[in-house]
């Protein structure tokens, strides 16, 4: 029973990871990377569909993403949604591709992206200390039930403070290596 709450546990808190990892690469750099893109929704014939999932995008330069769509119908629609977004990229159509140029960031925009991109961490921390409360919840209610004793009990939650630090610990580390990214001039 307790292994299973920590695998649950466990997996959750790996699934934070997964968009701490996503919320991340989406923080644009000053250096052109495709998954600037992901979270780009196009309306697509009436239907919102993510920019991924109907153009192939490139890295020809450092700071240039070539978007190339599958139905070149769709490149109006490509374009309005990048001008919609938060990006603030302005879209080059030749008709048949788009071209995004990356301009170098400012001093005050990276200082900007690292208070945006420590607010995200701090989330996901509150995200992964919110699956611990659970999970202690979850314990609690096991040495109530009278199915583990209170020794097991406070042995599972010391394990699952273990598993909290080493899962914020990630956090902090990719953290890290994203405002070093950032900051990088």
């Amino acid at each position: 029973m307790i292994a299973q709450i920590l695998e649950d546990g466990k997996a959750r808190m790996e699934e934070v990871i997964n968009r701490t990892k996503k919320a991340f690469a989406g923080v644009r750099t000053g250096r052109a990377n495709p998954a600037l893109l992901d979270r780009i929704i196009v309306s697509y014939y009436g239907t919102p569909t993510p920019l991924p999932q109907m153009a192939s995008v490139s890295v020809p330069e450092p700071r240039m993403l070539v978007i190339t769509p599958w139905d070149k119908n769709s490149i109006k629609d490509i374009e309005k949604a990048i001008l919609a977004s938060d990006l603030g990229l302005v879209p080059n159509n030749d008709g048949t591709v788009i071209r995004l140029a990356i301009p170098p960031l400012t001093e005050e925009r990276r200082k900007d992206l690292v208070r945006l991109v420590r607010k995200d961490a701090e989330d996901f921390r509150v995200a992964v200390r919110n699956i611990r409360r659970d999970l202690n919840e979850a314990a609690k209610k096991l040495e109530k039930d009278g199915e583990i004793s209170e020794d097991e009990l406070r042995r599972t939650q010391d394990e699952i403070q273990k598993l909290t630090d080493r899962y914020i610990e990630q956090i902090d580390e990719l953290l890290k290596v994203k405002e070093k990214e950032i900051l990088e001039v």
